[in-house]
């Protein structure tokens, strides 16, 4: 279905780094970028502009965009957000979602990649010494650096610092300018190996959906479309909150599949029985 065909790759962060190469292995097709789009135009982590749309649409304007401008049936985007764990309130994760969109056979596949392996942080700064303690903190230099004047200043920005020099010569800047330096992680892919790393393990997941067909219509993308919980306690017989089975709708024809215990369990222990262990 896909052999041949040319994809784009709607970035300007170099994501193409870790997805073309899985997707041509894989899918057989040829990738490119699209180097007639701002993907930034669409929003920014850094507040210049404001993403006005969910990250599931983003990435879906996006993949849209870039096809049309580029004249290919055949595309992909990412979009992450960053910020408290879903479940972890006070662990801070990387939310990556991914979008397949092929309008020639009307197919659209879409995954989520959350993981805490994540370097995102901030911190309001007065001394060289704490910016240095910061940097430690973040992987730098192999991940870059933002420095502004305070959290929410757009104007005096510096993105995209990976030197030592550069980042002390940017802190006095600042400082002098206004007084206070506010840093934090450049969360784009190509200063940011951690969160490609991410978008990587989100491409492979993507990979694995595409190829798994429906047993119905032999389409692409029968994955996981939700999760039914309620696992049993092997204590007290009582439904808990873990995952009793997950649900696969074809987007196509709507086949529907259930899969009990997908994670290899019959049972939950009692310490995650609310009634056991409440």
């Amino acid at each position: 279905m896909f052999q041949g065909r040319k994809l784009v790759i709607a970035t300007k962060h170099a994501k193409e780094k870790v997805i073309g190469p899985l997707l041509e292995r894989e899918l057989g097709v040829f990738c490119f970028v699209s180097e007639n789009f701002d993907t930034d135009s669409l929003g920014t982590f850094t507040g210049e502009v404001e993403r006005k749309l969910d990250p599931i649409a983003t990435a879906r304007q996006k993949c849209l965009t870039a096809m049309e401008l580029n004249k290919v049936d055949l595309g992909i985007a990412s979009e992450g957000s960053f910020g408290p764990h879903p479940k972890l309130f006070f662990v801070n994760a990387d939310d990556e979602f991914l979008i397949f969109i092929d309008t020639k056979n009307n197919l659209e596949v879409i995954v989520r990649e959350v993981s805490t392996k994540t370097n995102f942080n901030g911190k309001t700064l007065t001394t060289v010494a704490e910016l240095l303690e910061f940097g430690a903190e973040v992987n730098f230099p192999s991940h870059g650096i933002i420095l502004r004047g305070t959290k929410t200043e757009s104007t005096n920005i510096i993105k995209g610092i990976t030197d030592l020099i550069e980042l002390k010569e940017a802190f006095h800047f600042l400082m002098r300018a206004c007084g206070s330096v506010y840093a934090e992680t450049d969360m784009r892919a190509m200063y940011n190996p951690s969160r490609m790393k991410v978008i990587e393990a989100a491409t492979c997941a993507l990979i694995e959906k595409i190829l798994a067909v429906c047993p119905a219509c032999n389409k692409p993308g029968f994955g996981v479309t939700s999760v039914k919980r309620g696992l049993k306690c092997s204590l007290c017989s009582l439904p808990t909150e873990s995952i009793l089975s997950y649900i696969y709708v074809c987007q196509h024809c709507e086949h529907l599949k259930e899969v009990l215990y997908p994670q290899h369990k019959t049972s939950e222990d009692p310490m995650h029985c609310q009634y056991c262990n409440p």
